[in-house]
């Protein structure tokens, strides 16, 4: 039996609040558009961060969310295109130039970068 959870997602941009219904086996994007819920989104693949959310309280599970680094996802970050909830959540969408200055930011503009490649040499 399939178990549902309850999301409230806060969008930022759109100054919008929205509670949804979703299942523990569908993204959670995708089932927020099936509810005529419109959320920043891009590649649909977990590869860029034009839907990362921080994740205020909640369970959620994203295995192919490439486009965030481990410290990130630690610190509470997801990107709903790829993620399932596993308990209730409260998330809060995020500006993708903010959460790309996060993870990216240290290496850009510094001369680290190669090929494009960062490096962590001084």
């Amino acid at each position: 039996m399939t178990r549902y959870y309850q999301i409230r997602i806060h969008n930022r941009q759109a100054g919008t609040e929205h509670t949804l219904k979703v299942p523990e086996n569908k993204y959670i994007l995708r089932s927020a558009e099936l509810q005529s819920c419109e959320l920043p989104f891009s590649c649909r693949n977990g590869a860029c961060t034009t839907c990362a959310v921080r994740v205020l309280s909640g369970e959620i599970y994203q295995p192919e969310a490439m486009g965030l680094s481990p410290e990130l996802k630690q610190k509470g970050y997801a990107l709903l295109c790829v993620s399932y909830p596993r308990s209730d959540l409260e998330v809060e969408t995020q500006d993708e130039d903010e959460v790309y200055e996060l993870q990216f930011g240290r290496y850009f503009a510094k001369g680290k970068v190669r090929f494009g490649l960062p490096l962590d040499e001084d």
